[in-house]
C-alpha cells in the first residue's frame, strides 16, 4: 500500500484508465473514484471496473489524493481549468496521459501550484506488459513521482525520461504497437504467399518476435551482434538483412518516428 494515497481518481475510465485502475488495485489502493463525460457511459465503467463512476470530474478531483486524466489531448486543459479549485495549492497528484499538452501547460491551465506529472503509456498495459515514460512537472518531487510509479509497476515498467523527450516516447512505445502488429503480420502475409497457412505463418511470425524481444531482454551483448549472429556470410538470413540494408529500413523506421513524434507534438497545439 503507498503511504501517502489512499484515494485516487480517474477522469476518462476508458481503455487506459481502466488499465491504470486494475494497476491501482493491485498497490491496494481500493477507494476510487472515476468520471465520465455520460451518465450511460458512468454507469457502464462502473459495472466494468466495480468502483463509483460519476459524471462531475470536480467530484472526483476533491474525493482524490492522486487525479489521473486519461481524456483526448484537446479536453485536457479545459478539464484542469474546471477542476483547478480542487487541486491547486494542495498536495493532490496531477497525472496527465495526454499525448502534445505539456505540464507547463497544465500548470498555467490550473493557475495555481499544481503537482503535475505526465506519463505516456501503451496498450500492452492491459495486459501487464507495458512501459511508461515518465516526466515530471517543477512542483512534483521525488516521493510524489516514486508513488505515481508504484502504482503502475503492476501493469507496466516505468522509465524516467525528459519531458521534451516525451514526444519521441509516445512515438516509439505509445504508438510502436500497432508498427509491431503490423510488421508481425505483414510477414506472415510474405509466408502465406508462398503456401504456409496464414495461421500458422502468424504463429511463427508471433513466436519468433517473443522470442527475438526476450533475447535482446536478456542479453549483454549489442543488438548489432545478436543479427550478425543469426546473418552468418554467405547464409539465407544474410540475402534477407542485406534486402533490408539495400531498401535502407534504418531511414523507413527513422521518418516512421520522426512523422509520428511531430504528431504527437502537433496534438498539444490543438484548440
Amino acid at each position: 500500500m503507498l503511504s501517502n494515497i489512499n484515494k485516487a481518481g480517474f477522469i476518462g475510465c476508458g481503455k487506459m484508465g481502466s488499465a491504470i485502475i486494475l494497476g491501482a488495485l493491485k498497490s491496494g489502493i481500493t477507494n476510487l473514484i472515476g468520471a465520465e463525460a455520460t451518465e450511460e457511459l458512468a454507469q457502464s465503467a462502473s459495472k466494468r471496473l466495480g468502483i463509483t463512476v460519476t459524471t462531475n470530474a470536480k467530484t472526483a478531483a476533491e474525493n482524490s489524493d492522486i487525479i489521473f486524466m486519461a481524456l483526448k489531448p484537446q479536453y485536457i486543459l479545459d478539464c484542469v481549468k474546471n477542476i483547478s479549485e480542487e487541486i491547486i495549492n494542495t498536495d493532490k497528484i496531477l497525472v496527465s496521459v495526454a499525448a502534445g499538452v505539456t505540464t507547463s501547460q497544465i500548470e498555467e491551465a490550473a493557475g495555481g501550484k499544481i503537482s503535475v506529472i505526465r506519463i505516456m503509456p501503451n496498450t500492452p498495459a492491459l495486459i501487464g506488459e507495458g512501459v511508461f515514460g515518465v516526466a515530471a512537472g517543477k512542483y512534483a518531487d521525488e516521493r510524489q513521482i516514486a508513488e505515481v510509479k508504484s502504482m503502475l509497476k503492476n501493469i507496466g515498467a516505468c522509465i524516467d525520461i525528459e519531458e521534451n523527450q516525451i514526444d519521441i516516447v509516445t512515438a516509439l512505445s505509445g504508438s510502436g504497437p500497432a508498427f509491431f502488429y503490423k510488421i508481425i503480420n505483414e510477414m506472415a502475409l510474405g509466408a502465406e504467399k508462398l503456401g504456409l497457412e496464414y495461421d500458422k505463418a502468424l504463429q511463427f511470425a508471433l513466436k519468433t518476435a517473443i522470442g527475438s524481444a526476450k533475447m535482446i531482454e536478456k542479453s549483454d551483448v549489442p543488438v548489432e551482434t545478436l543479427i550478425s549472429n543469426v546473418a552468418t556470410k554467405g547464409g539465407c538470413t544474410a540475402v534477407g538483412v542485406d534486402y533490408m540494408n539495400n531498401i535502407h529500413t534504418e531511414k523507413i523506421f527513422a521518418e516512421l518516428i520522426k512523422q509520428t513524434t511531430d504528431k504527437a507534438s502537433a496534438l498539444g497545439k490543438v484548440k
